[in-house]
């Protein structure tokens, strides 16, 4: 098949491009594999050095991938950009053909004014664009909280009151929250995927611009082929040290990796499962997801969808770019290091289920080499992990073998471990690891500060240059803590401990993380980093030195996940200038909007305490205009005689017990039931006091001195 971009693409120079990148990776895994195996072997190897050679190659590639990527998108940046884009194919200012599109946002128990307030940010820069006509929003909830429920359903009606929304805005909550995220998305595609062309995929968190989104849907109407286009989000919004520290780092280097991923993908690109155009019915025709051999986790069904969905697209034919060089796309990162690892606990699991689909029929080479990193992602950190253990016991090993046969003596170990001042292998095979791992940011920041416009978006050269030590410092100090977490969540999957699925936490507390939470997270780290290092000071004090960088952000790791989650350090750093970002010192119309929106939102009183609860569930029953709009919502299903009897039982509990007394379970399931609803309403407001729970009459006494009506005689 041939493949489109501008009606033509050379295949012949992505092979080249292709062939280049790849040789890089093994030229320099080879290199690295010779200088470790020359080193390993000056007085033979055993069984141990085997397996650390072998650890050692799986690594180095993987470190020398990253590395070549960042490598050619550094050339391609400094020649002036790539021509084989997509971005390429499509100017705007030719007023650009566009067709149907749903922009669709999954949501599961987020923050209700964050999503709302962003989706209206979304639709009123679309409608600025002037092309709101060819567009639709759905909020897809599969929320299973009664006052998250009730409370996006009062959002969803202010909101298209105000923009005048309804016919163009949609809310639509599940009965069955089957397969997450992309049952959800099945879901929508399976009752309104055939009015739209094109859907955009958002995450709750999620803003584009509508320029962003005009143009995205222009690129697919320019390329028949394309079926899915990618874009690379900024990271915004961040609040705590650790959320400025990941914003200024993705800022920063990812045009690098991007213009490189660009280099050697091209139509093979991956899908990240938001911030994307899909079209639609090439999605629907070939992106059902299989279920893998087994059960979960490995088996059962596929948890991150997103680089499969990419890898059957491109499997039917239809190709799949990454469009890194859009503004106007962003997300928000989560707030604290712990709150990162929830997230990464999920992803790993997902991510491992990758390994079953390496050998999938039909897959592209690319595709193939997406799913891998995906694993590697995440098994890089036990390989890693067993890898520094190994070279532990190697080196402890060799102080009980006699000298002569290969054995050392501590006062020898520097030299003969080391070989940094007698060894030039050694030396080179360090100095050349350490290229690998930091030159690519050392070269962004270059780059960076021979742009003086961009610069200074930044906050100026030497704040660009401080930010970026402290960034390499501190990513330093976390890496060894992160390796644990990601070393155990891949032990976990392998043990077959499944995860459930988890709200994302998207904001920041004012008061960080707070030790309790910090210990008992990192305490295990802490503990293991302990033991580590002393045992390797008492033993082997050179050795010792060389573990520190492990050791220290192991050992420190309490304080640092505490220090890193404190909003007020966030701040402070920003009225520093440290970790800056041009979508902070420049910010957009819609980022800036969104921020003023959010900041009148959350002024608002909370509900009365005795009440939070089961505010959400109060407010359906007893308001007669929510109630209303709840039951309309709701569609009437038949039930039998069985469900019936069962729902009388459980409205009677309700009204006699209240709310306290009933499962969350039973508060959903009268809540989904129209008739239930309308009978609990009527009943409320015609019962004696003396027939309803206490809950309910300081419920009805609450409303009506927020509705500033009479006081009913009969709760008095």
């Amino acid at each position: 098949m041939r493949i489109f971009l501008n009606e033509r693409m050379d295949v012949r120079r992505l092979n080249r491009r292709r062939f280049l990148f790849f040789s890089s990776i093994f030229g320099l895994t080879s290199l690295a594999t010779w200088f470790m195996a020359d080193l390993l072997w000056r007085d033979g190897i055993t069984g141990v050095e085997l397996v650390l050679l072998g650890l050692f190659v799986i690594l180095f590639a993987h470190i020398a991938a990253g590395f070549c990527t960042a490598l050619v998108g550094f050339y391609v940046i400094n020649r002036g950009g790539d021509s084989a884009r997509i971005t390429t194919s499509v100017a705007l200012d030719q007023d650009p053909p566009l067709a149907s599109t749903a922009i669709i946002m999954p949501v599961f128990n987020e923050d209700v004014s964050r999503v709302f307030e962003g989706l209206r940010i979304i639709y009123r820069s679309v409608q600025e664009t002037k092309k709101l006509e060819h567009f639709d929003f759905f909020i897809l909830s599969d929320s299973n909280r009664p006052n998250q429920w009730i409370q996006e359903e009062l959002a969803w009606v202010e909101l298209c009151k105000q923009v005048g929304g309804f016919g163009r805005i949609f809310y639509r909550k599940r009965r069955q929250q089957i397969n997450k995220k992309a049952g959800n998305v099945a879901d929508f595609l399976r009752r309104w995927g055939k009015n739209y062309r094109y859907m955009v995929v958002l995450d709750a968190d999620s803003i584009m611009t509508g320029r962003a989104l005009v143009q995205l849907v222009a690129m697919m109407e320019k390329n028949p082929q394309a079926g899915i286009i990618q874009t690379a989000p900024r990271i915004v919004h961040g609040e705590t040290l650790y959320a400025r520290l990941q914003s200024f780092a993705n800022r920063l280097y990812s045009p690098l990796f991007l213009a490189g991923l660009n280099y050697w993908q091209q139509h093979d690109g991956n899908y990240w499962g938001h911030n994307a155009i899909i079209r639609v019915q090439p999605f629907i025709d070939h992106c059902a997801l299989p279920d893998l051999p087994g059960s979960e986790p490995f088996g059962g069904r596929i948890l991150s969808h997103d680089f499969v969905e990419a890898a059957l697209m491109r499997r039917a034919g239809w190709t799949v770019w990454l469009a890194g060089e859009i503004e106007g796309t962003y997300e928000e990162g989560p707030p604290t290091l712990i709150d990162s690892a929830k997230r990464d606990r999920r992803w790993c699991q997902g991510n491992m289920q990758h390994a079953w689909l390496l050998t999938a029929k039909g897959f592209r080479p690319a595709n193939r080499f997406h799913l891998f990193m995906g694993v590697m992602a995440y098994g890089s950190s036990l390989l890693w992990l067993v890898f520094l253990l190994l070279s532990t016991i190697h080196v402890f090993g060799l102080l009980e073998q006699p000298v002569g046969a290969g054995g050392i003596r501590p006062e020898d170990f520097t030299s003969i471990f080391g070989y940094v001042l007698e060894v030039p292998e050694a030396l080179t095979l360090f100095v050349f690891t350490m290229l690998l791992l930091f030159l690519p940011k050392i070269v962004s920041i270059v780059a960076m500060l021979g742009r003086a416009h961009e610069v200074a978006r930044f906050g100026g050269r030497g704040r660009v240059v401080l930010s970026a030590l402290a960034e390499m410092s501190l990513s330093t100090l976390l890496a060894p803590v992160n390796m644990i977490f990601n070393a155990k969540f891949v032990l976990f999957t392998l043990l077959g401990q499944g995860v459930g699925w988890i709200t994302q936490q998207r904001g920041g507390d004012e008061d960080g993380t707070d030790w309790r939470e910090a210990i008992l997270t990192h305490g295990g780290q802490t503990a293991f980093g302990v033991v580590w290092g002393v045992s390797s000071f008492i033993l082997l004090p050179a050795f010792f030195w060389w573990l520190s960088p492990v050791i220290a952000g192991l050992v420190l790791s309490i304080p640092i996940s505490i220090f890193l989650s404190k909003a007020s350090f966030g701040r402070r750093a920003r009225e520093l200038g440290i970790f800056l970002t041009p979508e902070e010192t420049h910010p957009p119309y819609e980022l800036k909007r969104l921020r003023q929106n959010l900041a009148e939102c959350y002024r608002h009183l909370p509900p009365f305490e005795p009440l939070r609860a089961d505010y959400g569930l109060m407010q359906a029953v007893l308001d007669p205009y929510i109630n209303a709009m709840h039951v309309g919502l709701l569609r009437q299903r038949r039930a039998s005689e069985e469900a019936r009897e069962w729902f009388a039982q459980l409205r009677q509990r309700l009204l006699r017990e209240g709310p306290e007394h009933l499962s969350t379970k039973e508060k959903m399931a009268l809540l989904l039931d129209a008739d239930s609803m309308i009978w609990l309403h009527r009943e409320l407001w015609s019962s004696p006091a003396g027939e309803v729970a206490q809950w309910w009459r300081l419920a009805i006494r609450q409303y009506n001195v927020l509705t500033a009506a009479p006081t009913t005689a009969l709760y008095r």
